[in-house]
């Protein structure tokens, strides 16, 4: 399957109209808002992978934070 581009996958996000503060938490420890939201989206998935490839470093993406993602990378190196 196909990842759906950019522009596709973010009219489906359940994020579209929140207030993107949320997905930019002061710390980790405060991102549990934005993860929740990021855990019913339907596009999750798209947007993390969007993150993942584009080595976001700020924010959650795909119910993801930048710590989570660099873990995310170092695994997939060493499964490669």
């Amino acid at each position: 399957m196909t990842a759906p581009t950019n522009a596709v996958w973010r009219k489906r996000a359940a994020c579209r109209g929140i207030d993107p503060e949320v997905f930019y938490p002061a710390s980790d420890d405060d991102a549990d808002a934005a993860k929740a939201i990021c855990a019913v989206c339907p596009v999750r998935e798209a947007c993390l992978e969007h993150a993942l490839a584009n080595r976001e470093r700020e924010g959650i993406w795909g119910g993801t934070t930048e710590r989570e993602r660099r873990r995310i990378h170092r695994q997939r190196r060493k499964s490669a």
